[in-house]
């Protein structure tokens, strides 16, 4: 069994880098285009399920890597609530709050790290009693604290594992043992 994790493609604020949680933004032409450029890389998968976020610029990389007819949403993994930080950058951010780090401390009127640690916990359970290989259209930071939690580590080792807009990871075994099989693979552009 695999879980094949990909994040969509670039959006505007992707590319400024504003964090982007609950703002349900399109992609860019450019995310368009890596967003299709998924369809072969991942055709080399039999996918018993395939979950996506609810958001659009998720759904869309779905649909152009040719995976939405058999994509279901999954709310679990929406991308992390940052609530008063959304569309901010990082240095705006820390000019409000000098030593402020998503990982530890989460987002004033957003999320915790446990409350995202627990959604990554759910969506895990659900692509891991799919029965077979699994996919999961998501997030940048959703997706990090999803590996970061199939490695059974904590939420906040989810910062080690950079993770470029329209790239796949794959989360397997080595025997028994739940390892990072491949990350931050980048697709082949037309």
């Amino acid at each position: 069994m695999e879980i094949v994790v990909i994040r969509h493609g670039e959006t505007e604020w992707s590319v400024a880098g504003r964090h982007t949680g609950r703002t349900d933004l399109a992609l860019t032409e450019a995310g368009r285009r890596r967003a299709g450029s998924l369809a072969g890389p991942l055709s080399s998968w039999s996918f018993s399920l395939v979950l996506t976020s609810p958001l659009r610029r998720s759904i869309e990389t779905c649909r152009l890597a040719g995976l939405q007819a058999q994509a279901q949403i999954c709310e679990d993994l929406r991308e992390w609530d940052y609530g008063d930080y959304e569309g901010l950058t990082t240095v705006q951010i820390r000019e409000r709050a000098s030593h402020w780090n998503l990982w530890r401390d989460g987002c004033p009127g957003g999320e915790s790290p446990g409350q995202v640690g627990a959604r990554a916990d759910r969506a895990l359970e659900r692509l891991r009693s799919s029965g077979g290989d699994a996919a999961a259209f998501a997030h940048g930071h959703i997706l990090r604290v999803v590996a970061a939690r199939w490695l059974g580590m904590a939420v906040a080792a989810g910062a080690r594992f950079a993770f470029d807009a329209g790239a796949i990871g794959v989360l397997g075994f080595e025997r028994e043992t739940e390892v990072l099989q491949r990350w931050n693979s980048e697709p082949v552009m037309p």
